[in-house]
């Protein structure tokens, strides 16, 4: 493996952004965007990875990733968003025979900054997540409703897409090292001022805002090159003013898995489990509470290298979604360019986690 530790740390803590691209606040949302009510969520599972809770050396740092989704729904999850673009908002349902297809092409920008000056004992950064990029969606088939005695159809083709900016996720975090055990805390949130609009199939913001926290753990033994990371949080969500609709609480958890071939180079497992705990407020009555539900699993591959003074990181993974309830399944898929400042000499020289 290597027993220069400076190259190992500040390598590795460059390689945290093959899953932590800061929290996206839904920028990278490809499905209609009706709360949990259409299957979408503020939390984009997969966000967190490896070493996600290893402090990141102090100084400046910025990731730069191109997001790809693919996924499909039917049922409950295409009436949910015929409905409400219909805008007549059924008591009884009679036929749900339609079907979501739904796809997102996204780059994102994420700076961050850590602070040098411990606090708590720990590592302070702040960062902020920006986003561009396409999203579109197609619905095709049949939603047939009874409102009393008045039944209501809407059936045929339809398709939305739209360019443009997502919305501003800021996000803070404290991380704590201890040997080969890192813990971290985090906090996130939604300022929805990107591309949205309550009556389009496919939209780059979620119409509301939103918070979200939770707390993070990494093993990491340099010596072996063994590494396990898992990241749980919570999301509260506000009222989306335009559908007057409020999604439930949300739980999710992201976990990563790597073996180090060297010091340059790592293969792994990734994945997340995604539940919606409580029901959303506001949706059709057809939908009932809707609590939305998907797991994922995949490979990952990274590749640390020096860049001009600074640590250079280059990871791919993908995930294959199973098991999904209320909320569209397929695939996504995550390239991660990164750079972060590298780790003081002194400061690597002390760390509890350098090989003898």
């Amino acid at each position: 493996m290597g027993a220069d530790m400076n190259t190992h740390r500040t390598g590795l803590i460059a390689a945290r952004f093959s899953g932590l691209a800061f929290a996206a606040g839904l920028a990278m949302t490809p499905a209609p965007s009706l709360a949990d009510a259409g299957g979408v969520s503020f939390w984009i599972p997969g966000l967190f990875g490896s070493l996600a809770a290893v402090p990141q050396a102090p100084g400046w740092s910025a990731a730069m990733i191109y997001y790809h989704t693919s996924v499909d729904a039917s049922g409950g999850v295409a009436a949910s968003r015929q409905a409400e673009i219909g805008r007549f908002r059924p008591t009884v349902n009679v036929n749900l025979n339609a079907t979501l297809d739904a796809r997102a092409d996204i780059g994102f920008f994420a700076p961050s900054y850590t602070f040098e000056t411990p606090v708590f004992g720990g590592r302070l950064s702040v960062g902020v997540l920006a986003a561009y990029g396409r999203s579109s969606a197609s619905v095709d088939g049949t939603l047939t409703a009874a409102i009393n005695n008045l039944a209501v159809t809407r059936q045929g083709h339809l398709s939305d897409s739209v360019d443009g900016f997502g919305d501003l996720a800021p996000k803070v975090s404290l991380a704590w090292n201890a040997g080969v055990h890192n813990y971290m805390i985090y906090a996130t949130g939604d300022i929805p001022v990107g591309a949205y609009d309550p009556q389009r199939l496919a939209n780059l913001g979620i119409g509301h805002g939103a918070i979200d926290g939770g707390f993070g753990y990494t093993y990491f033994d340099p010596t072996k090159g063994h590494e396990f990371s898992a990241v749980a949080g919570f999301t509260y969500n506000f009222k989306n003013p335009d559908t007057d609709t409020r999604n439930g609480v949300d739980f999710h958890l992201d976990w990563a898995a790597s073996q180090w071939l060297s010091k340059q180079f790592f293969v792994g497992v990734v994945g997340y489990a995604y539940q919606q705990l409580t029901a959303d407020s506001g949706q059709p009555a057809i939908l009932g509470p809707f609590k939305s539900r998907v797991f994922g699993i995949g490979p990952q591959i990274g590749y640390v290298f020096p860049a001009n003074g600074m640590q250079g990181f280059l990871g791919v993974k993908s995930y294959f979604e199973f098991e999904s309830e209320n909320r569209p399944e397929g695939w996504n898929a995550w390239l991660t360019l990164a750079f972060t400042p590298p780790e003081k000499p002194a400061t690597a020289a002390t760390h509890p986690m350098v090989r003898k």
